[in-house]
């Protein structure tokens, strides 16, 4: 029930802030993953 309790504290907490966490904001394996995505994008404009 602990974890549940969580869940909707975390729920709660988001929809009363402003600017809720979007999905691309997360962590830095995502990061990375956008950043080589991006720079392959790039090598393919200027090529």
């Amino acid at each position: 029930m602990s974890s549940n309790k969580r869940f909707i504290k975390s729920i709660t907490a988001t929809a009363k802030s402003d600017t809720p966490a979007m999905p691309w904001a997360r962590g830095q394996r995502r990061a990375a993953f956008i950043a080589k995505r991006n720079a392959q994008v790039v090598e393919k404009k200027a090529a």
